[in-house]
Order: C-alpha cells, then sequence, then structure tokens
C-alpha cells in the first residue's frame, strides 16, 4: 500500500522560546514536511523556523488564531498532503504522540483524530490546567455532546488531525479567523458525517505555552454555543449558514503569505 503523505502544520504566535522544542518531540520520519505560519510574531519565530529546516509562512499582518489555520491548510493540500496534523508550537502538547493520531486516519478507521487533555481531572490539574479552566471546558464539553449526539472528552483540544478527504470537504475558509475556528470546524465535521475519535495526550501548562484569559474563554464558550445553534437552525431548514453549505471550486483561496523553505 503506498504510504500517505503526512505534513504537519504549526500555527504560530510568539513561539520562539518553544518551537525548537516542539519540533524535536516529533518522531523521525513521521511528517514529509513541517510548515509554520508565523501570524506576524514580534519575536524570532520565523527565524528558528527556518534555522530548523522548516517551511516557513509569514503573515504580513496579524489576522488571527482561525486564519492561521486556513494558510495552514492551504499550504499543505497545495503540497500534497493525505494527511495533514496540526500541533501547537507552544509545547503544551506532548509531539512524539502524534503517530498514534496518524495511525487511526492512515489506516481508514477515522477521519478526525483528537488529542484529548482530559483523561482524568487529576492528570488534567497536574499538567498545569487553571482549575477555571478545568471546569468550564467540562461544563462546555457536556453540553456540545447533548446537542451534537457526540461522546467526546473534550471538544477544545488544539491538537488534531485531518484526512484529506475531510479537508476538501468542510467549507472551513468560511470560518472564523479568531478561536471560533475549531468550534466551527469540528460542528461541521460532525454536519457532515466524517468520524472523530480521541486519544488521551498529557499537557504541560507553562509561562510560554498560549492561552486565553477568563474573558477570552467567556466569548469563546458563547461563540460555541452559537455555533451548536447555528448547526441546528439549518438542520431544520430554519436558517440557511453558509458553515453547513457544501465547497465549491470557486470558494477555494490562494495560499497567503510569503514562503521560505
Amino acid at each position: 500500500m503506498k504510504r500517505k503523505k503526512t505534513i504537519v502544520v504549526m500555527p504560530a504566535y510568539q513561539a520562539e522560546t518553544t518551537l525548537e522544542r516542539t519540533v524535536a518531540d516529533i518522531p523521525d520520519g513521521l511528517a514529509d514536511e513541517i510548515i509554520v505560519v508565523d501570524d506576524c510574531s514580534s519575536d524570532r519565530t520565523a527565524q528558528v523556523g527556518r534555522d530548523l529546516g522548516l517551511t516557513v509562512i509569514v503573515h504580513e499582518t496579524n489576522k488571527g488564531y482561525g486564519a492561521n489555520q486556513k494558510t495552514c491548510y492551504r499550504e499543505a493540500l497545495a503540497r500534497g498532503a493525505d494527511i495533514v496534523i496540526m500541533i501547537h508550537p507552544d509545547y503544551q502538547y506532548d509531539s512524539r504522540l502524534a503517530p498514534h493520531l496518524i495511525r487511526f486516519i492512515a489506516d481508514d478507521y477515522f477521519d478526525i483524530m483528537l488529542g484529548s487533555r482530559i483523561r482524568t481531572r487529576a492528570e488534567a490539574l497536574a499538567g498545569g490546567m487553571p482549575i477555571w479552566k478545568y471546569l468550564s471546558n467540562r461544563l462546555l464539553t457536556i453540553t456540545e455532546n447533548v446537542l451534537l449526539g457526540q461522546n467526546l472528552s473534550e471538544y477544545h483540544t488544539g491538537y488534531r488531525a485531518y484526512s484529506r478527504r475531510v479537508l476538501e470537504t468542510i467549507p472551513w475558509q468560511r470560518n472564523s479567523d479568531d478561536f471560533a475556528f475549531d468550534a466551527q470546524f469540528l460542528a461541521q465535521a460532525i454536519y457532515f458525517g466524517f468520524k472523530i475519535a480521541e486519544i488521551p495526550v498529557p499537557v504541560r501548562y507553562m509561562a510560554e505555552a498560549s492561552s486565553i484569559n477568563w474573558r477570552r474563554s467567556v466569548t469563546y464558550g458563547l461563540e460555541n454555543l452559537k455555533v451548536i445553534g447555528q448547526l441546528w437552525l439549518h438542520r431544520l431548514g430554519l436558517v440557511r449558514s453558509p458553515l453547513f453549505l457544501p465547497v465549491h471550486d470557486d470558494a477555494r483561496q490562494e495560499p497567503a503569505g510569503k514562503t521560505t523553505e
């Protein structure tokens, strides 16, 4: 069987101090290419990526977390990826577990794999997850499982792997350029009937790791609930949402930013 081309994408912002450690943990031979998209960082994130021999794309202005992912996926598809795995370059997630995420997709068991930070409460808190973040994660995830008919341990991980078919089917180009992107993507995946699974992944919370504050977390939670409402209104035929309409050729966009390899 022909080996599937795997590309790791890293949506980066101010990751100068953690990028090298994140990349070093990726098992040798896992990725055919590693793409770092630097969202106009003020530090040396892009230069560190170049020094490591990675493909580096730089946004000339700060576009946001969702927009960063859009560039990641456009570039990965353009470069022929069969499997795309997103790893945050802030060293919060353990890159050594990437092969386990990929294997289930490569063997056609699932279309999407998530790295869940929530295996047990003790492990999540021991990894440094703030108690308020853990409780809000639990409450929101329970609500999402009930309303979306799933049984995931969390919806909010930034450690994700997708098959090419997922990225060619889901209209993620229409998603938010901010943190709501991830919630929209999973709601779209559920709507289009893709199979989603997860594995537990230990997480490291530290000063260098990116995280949103309490205020942004409240906004993020409300955006998640809004997405679910949009999905149900669309399903019931009450309000058509472009988030859940099929992709057409004219919706595709050209890669953005400057590339240095």
